[in-house]
Order: structure tokens, then C-alpha cells, then sequence
């Protein structure tokens, strides 16, 4: 019996450039979120949540039941809200299994609590490549690619793929490879295996960052990528992708909110614990960039 289709309602954080997408079975009512997003301000500390109400107004306005949280990876440009939906609907916390890694590395560069654990327990599963899980009826396959950072994860379900940073709109590219663990030759290969999928595949997209004149879109396929990614369009091989890759990212700066946002994004969303004075802080570490 053929698996239903999977409705995909997504939802863009302006301020991040961010897309939060909601994966569901319209029939049977489950669920999955795709990297949430919370609302912080770098330049006061404060955070709110009205990004997450969203998310939360359109899971209780079609009676969703949500089974999971799913994170592509521990991302750079903004900070996860995964905490306070799971507060609020449920689900369980995942991310893919090599996330000790980045843990690992970050945990150094952040001088962590020594109780920090590096073994990935703060999220509720840890996903290995290739397993397979359920949305209620639907049946869905996380993906290991790395390349953006040693984590990344794609997530199948039926036609449509969630694929974080690993892929942008055809006229903005791939994901950037300087960041610790970053290599741009796995990216490749990572995005070749994407792209081996049939064309009509949707793949839908964790940012987009539109040139003038163009509106922000949540998804694009297979095909699409296939003919006009400006990065990897067929045609463009792995050496020639790797010059170019290598290349442009020793132009970019670092994502504005990459110091809080990894901070909080290896906690599985969760803040630092609070120090004596009963305050939760995030650190700057100075020069280590």
C-alpha cells in the first residue's frame, strides 16, 4: 500500500532567513517539525518565541499530533527552539548521531562546564545513516551528509527531503565548508547523492538568501538543482566544485549569530546552566576565530 503524501506547511524567520517546515500526514495527524527557530536579539540578550507560536497555532489548528523535532545539523545563524515546542506539542528531540563531534569541538572553544557532556545525550535520538523512522503512517529515512559541518543530515520522506544547509536555491548555491569539521569534497559528494534522486523530488531548503527581486521560497526539486545550481549544476565536477567552494568561502564572513547560536544549538536548544547569580550566559570568546 502506498504511503500517503506528506504535507509540507513551512514557515520563514525574517530576521534569520531561516525556514521552519512542518512535515504531516493530513489524514492521520502526525507530525514532524524541521528546525525550529528561536527569536533572540544579539544586541540585548533577549529572546521570545514568536516564530515557535506560529509553529505551535498551525499544529493545533489542524489537530497535529507531533512525533518529532528534527535537527539538520547544529546550526550557525540561528538559535534552536526545539526545547519550547517540545514544551508545548511534544515530539522527541533528534539530530544526527556524529553531533559529538561538533560537541567535541566546541565544548574546547567555548570552555564549557566540565559536566558538558560531548556524547550527544542531550537530544532525545541520535539518528544513524540510513534509518529509518515513522511519522505516524509516514515512513521517513535520515541521510548523513556531511560537508557544511561533520553532522549534517537529510531527512526523506516519500517526495520530499529536508536538506538544512547542504543545498540553497539554484541561483544562491551550496552551503559554505570552512566551518570546524567542514570539508567541501564530502559536500559534494553529499549533494550528488541528493541529486540522484528522481527529478520531481522536493527538496525543501533551511534558508534562502533571494538576490534583489526575487521573494524568499521554501523549496525547490531535484531537477531544478540539476540544471541551474550555479555550484553544482551537472556539468560541474568534484574538482572544479571544490576550487570554486574553497575559494568563495575565504571571502565570507562568519554568520552573525554563529557564537550564541552554537552555544545553544549543541545543548539540543537548551541555554547554558544558570552560574551563582541564578543568570544564564552565553560567552564571546575573543580572538579565537
Amino acid at each position: 500500500m502506498p504511503q500517503p503524501t506528506p504535507l509540507v506547511h513551512s514557515l520563514f524567520d525574517p530576521a534569520t532567513s531561516t525556514y521552519t517546515h512542518i512535515v504531516y500526514d493530513r489524514e492521520h495527524g502526525h507530525a514532524a517539525i524541521v528546525d525550529a527557530v528561536l527569536d533572540y536579539d544579539h544586541k540585548s540578550g533577549r529572546t521570545h518565541h514568536a516564530h515557535s507560536d506560529a509553529v505551535i497555532a498551525f499544529v493545533r489548528q489542524h489537530g497535529l499530533t507531533v512525533d518529532w523535532i528534527l535537527e539538520t545539523h547544529a546550526h550557525a545563524d540561528h538559535l534552536s527552539d526545539a526545547p519550547y515546542l517540545k514544551a508545548a506539542l511534544g515530539g522527541r528531540i533528534a539530530i544526527g548521531q556524529h553531533i559529538h563531534r561538533v560537541q567535541h569541538v566546541f565544548k574546547k572553544l567555548f570552555h564549557l562546564e566540565a559536566g558538558f557532556a560531548t556524547d550527544g545525550s542531550q537530544f532525545d535520538h541520535l539518528f544513524a545513516d540510513g534509518e529509518t523512522f515513522s511519522i505516524g503512517t509516514l515512513t521517513a529515512q535520515a541521510w548523513h551528509v556531511p560537508g557544511h559541518t561533520p553532522a549534517d543530515m537529510a531527512f526523506v520522506v516519500g517526495d520530499a527531503v529536508f536538506v538544512g544547509d547542504t543545498l540553497f536555491m539554484p541561483d544562491v548555491g551550496t552551503a559554505r565548508c570552512d566551518f570546524p569539521g567542514g570539508d567541501a569534497h564530502q559536500l559534494y559528494r553529499s549533494v550528488q547523492r541528493l541529486l540522484g534522486l528522481p527529478g520531481e523530488t522536493r527538496l525543501y531548503l533551511c534558508h534562502d538568501y533571494p538576490p534583489d527581486g526575487r521573494k524568499p521560497q521554501a523549496m525547490t526539486t531535484v531537477r531544478a538543482q540539476r540544471e541551474a545550481n550555479i555550484h553544482v549544476r551537472d556539468g560541474i565536477g568534484e574538482d572544479d566544485f571544490v576550487a570554486r567552494r574553497q575559494a568563495r568561502d575565504a571571502t565570507l564572513e562568519m554568520p552573525v549569530l554563529i557564537l550564541p547560536s552554537v552555544q545553544v544549538n549543541i545543548r539540543a536548544g537548551h541555554m547554558p546552566p544558570p552560574e551563582a547569580d541564578g543568570r544564564r550566559y552565553l560567552k564571546i570568546p575573543v580572538d579565537a576565530l
